[in-house]
């Protein structure tokens, strides 16, 4: 029987409608088809860190991975040796004594956990709020979740830190989340523990969830600090970490998320629906990562401060301003008041100058006047850039210094 085909494709999702692909993935797709053409581009915009983990990690994923037992599912909460393992770093380097059976849940990443927190918690109508500046997945990850996003500034006037009494003149009734993330990402911005504790505060006023994204403590930071600091927070807080900065880990999808036990249960009900657990040996490189001893930071820490002498150079010869004190993975720069956007000087960087850097604006309306250079590149690299930059200066930037 000859049947009438309908000539439209199916419709995804109403959700889809509400989020856009990552920024990044379609950039990364842009420099690659620039590279196909044999234009050799410098990528200086991606958080990826280049240099991997110490040895004893890397021989301790092959050893295990080697042991035929240790293929298989493994359980949702993770082994007990990583679970301990997170516990001991949490003690050892921001003094917070978490339960490793209850209130610590190992993840495929902690973007993962970004994704599963919203999930687990968000109806639709919760309000979260959002910083901005800020990683653009706390967004997608409430909009997908049927959330809506309360965006709330951060600038270099205040900085980079919420402004609490705005907040809640804004009005807080229908706000369930909020994201924060210190060391900031893009700023570089460090948090206090008073800052935490107005946070803390603020939450327990208003029975707000409050989601601290710990990701990069560990770099160009000594300051290490948890929001479980602070007297009651597990009450009102989640924290999440990551291996992917801290132990050059990035791709091998290792994190956690730590909590009040009840939290915990609760993000595990749709994390297993979602995954069937952490490759064992993955896990067992981990809880070797995790033993580094402070030498592994340091030694670390002082390529990334060799690498930042020579993005404080770029900034400098493209008239960006910068805070020299900075945390994290990145250098973050005001544009001069004469550019018109950090758009359009990215896009002349990356078509004329074949240098791809970030413009803030990926990251909020408040980003708009700045750009973000990643230290994931080679002094070797970085030197190349800051070179094309000044060999090309007046013919590039002419209309724009």
């Amino acid at each position: 029987m000859n049947r009438k085909m309908k000539s439209e494709l199916i419709q995804p999702a109403m959700r889809l409608k509400h989020v856009e692909e990552y920024y990044f993935s379609t950039k990364l797709a842009e420099i690659a088809r620039m590279r196909q053409l044999g234009i050799e581009v410098i990528n200086l915009g991606i958080g990826s860190p280049d240099m991997p983990p110490a040895a004893k990690v890397i021989e301790e994923l092959g050893r295990s991975a080697s042991d035929s037992r240790n293929h298989g599912y493994q359980g949702y909460r993770g082994i007990p040796a990583l679970r301990n393992a997170f516990a001991s770093w949490y003690m050892q380097y921001f003094n917070v004594k978490l339960e490793p059976g209850t209130e610590i849940l190992p993840l495929i990443g902690s973007k993962e956990g970004i994704m599963h927190i919203s999930m687990a918690f968000l109806d639709p109508g919760d309000e979260v709020l959002v910083p901005d500046p800020g990683y653009p997945a706390y967004g997608a990850a409430a909009k997908l979740a049927g959330g809506t996003i309360r965006s709330y500034d951060l600038t270099e006037d205040n900085g980079w830190t919420p402004d609490i009494k705005a907040i809640e003149a804004s009005g807080v009734e229908r706000v369930k989340m909020m994201w924060i993330n210190y060391p900031h990402m893009p700023s570089g911005a460090r948090a206090t523990p008073e800052i935490f504790e107005r946070l803390v505060s603020f939450a327990r006023r208003h029975s707000i969830l409050l989601c601290q994204d710990n990701p990069y403590s560990f770099i160009l930071n000594k300051d290490y600090l948890s929001i479980f600091s602070v007297p009651g927070a597990r009450d009102v807080s989640l924290e999440l970490n990551s291996l992917s900065k801290s132990h050059n880990m990035a791709g091998w999808r290792i994190g956690m998320v730590a909590g009040n036990g009840s939290y915990i249960n609760e993000i595990l009900k749709f994390k297993s629906n979602m995954d069937s657990g952490m490759f064992l040996p993955l896990q067992a490189a981990a809880v070797e990562a995790l033993a580094a001893p402070e030498v592994w930071y340091d030694d670390l820490n002082e390529i990334y401060r060799r690498r930042r002498i020579i993005a404080a150079e770029i900034m400098k010869t493209l008239s960006c301003t910068f805070d020299q004190v900075q945390a994290g993975l990145f250098l973050w720069g005001k544009i001069p008041s004469q550019c018109p956007d950090a758009v359009e000087m990215t896009e002349k960087l990356l078509h004329e100058n074949h240098l791809f850097i970030t413009p803030g604006s990926v990251f909020g309306e408040n980003g708009k006047r700045y750009i973000r250079i990643s230290l994931c590149a080679t002094e070797e690299l970085l030197t190349a850039a800051l070179e094309r930059i000044r060999s090309k200066k007046n013919v590039t930037f002419n209309q724009t210094f």
